[in-house]
């Protein structure tokens, strides 16, 4: 239960401060007075987005408190969060000069989604402007969820949803990936099998440039050789004949002397090099006709390489097999992304039966609250002066799933006999539609554990008779949980368990909003201003102290 409410710097207001007591709380206070003030306010605590234009004085930081007495059914979520149970806990925001906002619970700072699943649990303000949720398929399912086990049942299923969800997700991007890489396939494919044509691991550029260097200049090569050959065995005068005759005269001196002996030595070393060196030359020239087959194939090759060079924009072997290498992966990575497609096809249909399955236990607990539902909403729209009311809730099946099921809810509302049933947002009028959206907060208030509910102006539209009735109705919701009423009619305010006002006044030249208790003879005031405008009459107070009676 909400038990004070403290705001400060907020707005129209400086400083408010408020102490609710239990059952029908009732709210007043003339249009502009500041009602809309303290419900922005209160927002703040079930974590809507806080506007630095709130700030009064833009030097101060601006903060709005609530305290509320809770029961041990929510200890579970103070242990989980770390956060101290209290049996009066205090949540409070602060919106800083900055434009920084801070959440807390019981002193101790927690995120905005903290503070959403706490006040969740607690307080629950239906604005005059939500009426038309009606219309919408997501409130219609929370109330007839609300009516049935779908209540306990529903997250489950929502949780299964979830992860359905995850898995098209996955399936479609990894569709995606594939037909990207598709498209791709036949080029890398191509490139990959002319790297391996190649034969990289044994190739060795420098060896074939070598060789291919080697033939093309055949013709000079020996050439040269041929020179040479001639020079070294020319009658005579040729350097083997003299290289013999010199070495054989320089072992007759070693003989006669060892002085000569290392010098001899030396020369035969040589000599011996020399002679490998010619024959060396010899075997070369006669392999160095010139082949027209192998530098055309040498050519061949050397083009290959440097045309992979050109297409891969690489400067080396070592680099083209790193290339092939990573197509080579890409090749395995698309084979490994079809057997993903495969398994999360499996597992999504997996999902989708157990979806399924679930779906089936959804509607059929709607169907089975359904009755249930039409019969108390004719019978509390009877009670608010709709006799002839009827209702009636349609589940049509869908293709596919959504987090409600594999189903879409539809309501049918006539006010009057002799019309046919309509889907309601067209057959409702503005008067009708606070009444049906009190019936259904009574409903749904029935089945929750929610301790507070604040229903701003949901009687607007109505007078007389059916403003008593609704006040009747708001006074039996008020019985099992603390509802707080802003309300401009009397009929309501007079059934109420304690009242408040909210005043707008002119302080030190600046316009202030605040909101007071009324006591008895105050309440009596309120009601009969309520009935006759500004000028209290003696016969506004009479018909307010009947009311009240």
């Amino acid at each position: 239960m909400l038990t004070r409410i403290f705001i400060q710097n907020f707005a129209l207001i400086e400083t408010l401060e408020i102490n609710l007591q239990d059952g029908l709380q009732v709210i007043t206070g003339e249009t502009g007075a500041g009602k809309s003030i303290i419900l922005g306010a209160l927002r703040l605590i079930l974590g809507e987005r806080a506007d630095l234009k709130s700030i009064a004085d833009a030097a101060k930081k601006s903060v709005v408190e609530a305290e509320f007495s809770i029961q041990d059914n929510l200890k579970s979520f103070f242990e989980k969060n770390d956060l101290d149970f209290e049996s009066q806990t205090i949540i409070r925001r602060e919106i800083l000069p900055s434009g920084k906002s801070r959440a807390f619970i019981n002193d101790v700072p927690v995120t905005l989604e903290n503070l959403k699943k706490l006040s969740e649990n607690l307080i629950d303000i239906h604005s005059q402007f939500e009426s038309s949720n009606i219309f919408q398929e997501e409130f219609q399912f929370k109330i007839i969820d609300g009516l049935s086990k779908n209540k306990s049942f529903l997250p489950e299923y929502q949780e299964v949803y979830v992860k359905y969800q995850d898995s098209k997700k996955r399936l479609i991007q990894l569709k995606k990936d594939f037909a990207e890489g598709n498209k791709e396939a036949d080029y890398k494919n191509f490139l990959l099998n002319e790297l391996l044509e190649a034969n990289l691991e044994e190739m060795d550029l420098e060896d074939l440039e070598d060789q291919l260097n080697t033939q093309e200049n055949a013709g000079v090569i020996s050439e040269n050789l041929s020179e040479i050959f001639a020079r070294l065995d020319q009658d005579e005068v040729g350097m083997l004949e003299s290289y013999a005759d010199i070495r054989q005269k320089l072992s007759k001196v070693a003989a006669l002397s060892h002085q000569f002996t290392e010098l001899n030595d030396r020369l035969e070393s040589n000599f011996l090099e020399f002679r490998d060196v010619v024959f060396t030359l010899q075997n070369l020239s006669e392999d160095m006709d010139s082949n027209p087959v192998l530098l055309q194939n040498l050519r061949n090759d050397i083009n290959k390489i440097q045309t992979l060079f050109s297409k891969h924009q690489v400067e080396s072997v070592a680099d083209l097999i790193r290339i092939k290498n990573d197509l080579d992966g890409n090749q395995q990575n698309f084979l490994d992304l079809e057997n993903q497609i495969e398994k999360e096809t499996q597992d999504l249909i997996k999902i989708e039966k157990i979806l399924s399955e679930k779906a089936k236990i959804l509607s059929e607990n709607r169907k089975k609250s359904i009755p249930i539902f039409i019969k108390k909403m004719e019978a509390l729209l009877f009670q608010l002066g709709l006799e002839k009311a009827n209702f009636q809730v349609e589940l049509p099946e869908i293709e596919g799933f959504s987090k409600f099921g594999n189903e879409s809810i539809e309501y049918f509302f006539r006010a009057n006999t002799g019309f046919p049933l309509k889907p309601i947002q067209s057959a409702i009028s503005g008067g009708e539609r606070s009444r049906v959206m009190l019936a259904v907060k009574k409903l749904m208030a029935e089945n929750s554990e929610l301790p507070t509910l604040i229903l701003d102006e949901i009687d607007t539209g109505v007078s007389g008779k059916i403003a008593n009735e609704m006040g009747n109705v708001m006074q039996e919701m008020a019985k099992d949980m603390q509802l707080i009423v802003i309300t401009h009619l009397a009929q309501v305010a007079a059934k109420g368990n304690q009242n408040y006002k909210v005043v707008k006044e002119e302080i030190e030249g600046k316009t202030r909003s605040n909101i007071i208790s009324l006591n008895q003879k105050e309440k009596l005031q309120e009601i009969a201003q309520l009935l006759s405008g500004s000028k209290v009459t003696d016969a506004a107070l009479q018909q307010a102290e009947e009311l009240m009676k």
